[in-house]
């Protein structure tokens, strides 16, 4: 497998640190708010390489933090605690804000089929573990106390700047205008390993610690949650193209400090899903999310196919329009599988040839295109239906299209009896009463009409152009 890594701008022969076995880390949610759909496009592609490796026959062991304190709103240690901005929106507890959204994000992953790592680590639980790597920071001589918070200091590094060949004026400070650059640091680079000091003082997350009441910085807490589960060497770090700096050029410089040696081989990174005006984001724009695309009536698999039609290392501009085409080609291979049949015996010249086609394609840099367009190879081959079908069955172990089961779905509802079309009257006839109850401002009993349609296993889907449904 030839994977590209972002630490050498190449493409590299994958292998890992210890043979058969891969060590993988990735960068999860700050969990202030929904997660919007550019945020689940890295974690998509991040999940189709986990799912790969394991197809591959390696032995995979993935942790995923969860920021539940530290992260500012700017990523130079700067701005507003984004856990704390939360919970003021909202008028919650921080802790209140962590747990819905964590559970909201992992939601969202079920829906696309993501799966939940091994090891989900909340920053919170890890407090003992960040004060001890600062402490061994301190004593090496690679971090200091200013102004009441201790900072990392990069001039005691070969090299800083690790993932691109910028100029340090290009990338000092890393900050937005607007932003003050802290005052406390002996050199711009420098980033805060813990704080007892901020601009804020209604902080509610602190602890402990031998520097003063406090907490922990972003960049310290995913070094450590990655060296706690996952040991002195990692495989593969996980994160959006926006994470390399100042984030995971951070990380690095910290963990190797710490550890002494080389700490991750391979650094993967996913480019941004951009809107017509530019990169997507929580504050710009309609926020746009799983439930948001349901609404609208797009499957999340449309959504899942519409990421893997792009390389993982190009930018995605995301539109409606170019939704409801991605729908329609969905749709339309599901109707086409639908029409296979599981009969005759599988022939393996034939499977086999075509596989090689796939796993070709994710060997070169984990292209999904390709892997994509292997689907629509297996439904042209000149072979039997049970071929065709056990190579669909082969190929979303990795992809994970519900490719197969959203075909036997649409089998059913074709092959559905003729006393469902009463049901769909009465669904029908009910969403009816209900959009008049609306109109009559009658919301207690619209509300009353969608619970009934709730327990009769109906799932009502406002848009723009009027109600649908689905059943199930």
């Amino acid at each position: 497998m030839q994977l590209y890594n972002s630490l050498s701008r190449t493409k590299e022969e994958f292998i890992p640190h210890e043979p058969g076995k891969v060590s993988m880390y990735t960068c999860g949610p700050t969990v202030y708010h929904y997660a919007h759909i550019g945020n689940l496009r890295t974690y998509i592609m991040e999940d189709i390489l986990d799912r790969y490796l394991r197809y591959s026959g390696y032995d995979v062991t993935r942790v995923m933090n969860i920021t539940d304190v530290g992260h500012l709103t700017s990523d130079a240690d700067t701005g507003e605690d984004k856990m704390l901005k939360g919970a003021k929106r909202e008028k919650k507890t921080v802790m209140e804000i962590a747990q819905f959204y964590t559970d909201c994000f992992f939601e969202d992953c079920k829906k696309l089929n993501i799966r939940r790592p091994e090891v989900v680590q909340p920053a919170t639980g890890c407090i003992d573990e960040f004060i001890h790597v600062i402490s061994s920071l301190i004593e090496k001589g690679f971090a200091y106390e200013a102004g009441g918070n201790i900072y990392f200091d990069t001039s005691k590094l070969k090299q800083y700047y690790v993932f691109n060949n910028f100029e340090e004026e290009d990338l000092a400070v890393g900050v937005r205008e607007g932003v003050e650059e802290d005052s406390n640091k002996r050199n711009k680079a420098d980033f805060v390993l813990w704080f007892t000091k901020s601009k804020f003082d209604d902080q509610e997350l602190k602890w402990d610690s031998p520097w003063g009441i406090g907490y922990p910085g972003w960049h310290i807490e995913c070094s450590c949650i990655s060296m706690k589960n996952l040991g002195e060497y990692l495989d593969i770090h996980c994160g959006g193209i926006d994470n390399a700096f100042p984030h995971h050029t951070n990380e690095i410089a910290q963990s190797e400090a710490y550890l002494g040696h080389a700490w991750c081989k391979y650094w993967f990174h996913v480019l941004h899903l951009n809107t017509n005006s530019g990169k997507m984001s929580k504050s710009s724009g309609e926020f746009l999310t799983v439930s948001l695309l349901e609404s609208k009536g797009y499957d999340p698999m449309v959504y899942r196919m519409f990421c893997l039609q792009s390389h993982y290392r190009k930018s995605l501009v995301f539109s409606y329009e170019n939704m409801d085409n991605m729908k329609i080609a969905y749709n339309k291979l599901i109707a086409k599988i639908a029409t296979l049949k599981e009969d005759g015996e599988i022939d393996r010249a034939v499977f086999e040839e075509q596989k090689a086609g796939f796993v070709k394609a994710l060997d070169n840099d984990l292209n999904t295109s390709l892997a994509v367009t292997a689907i629509y190879d297996a439904l042209k081959a000149k072979t039997n239906d049970a071929t065709k079908l056990a190579l669909l069955r082969e190929y979303d172990q990795v992809l994970c299209l519900n490719l197969l089961e959203a075909a036997e779905q649409q089998k059913t509802v074709e092959e559905a009896p003729a006393q469902d079309a009463e049901l769909t009257q009465k669904i029908e006839a009910m969403i009816e009463a209900r959009r008049a109850a609306k109109q009559a401002k009658d919301y207690a009993e619209a509300d009353r009409i969608r619970a009934e349609l709730s327990a009769m296993g109906v799932t009502l889907i406002d848009t723009k152009e009027g109600t649908t449904y689905r059943l199930g």
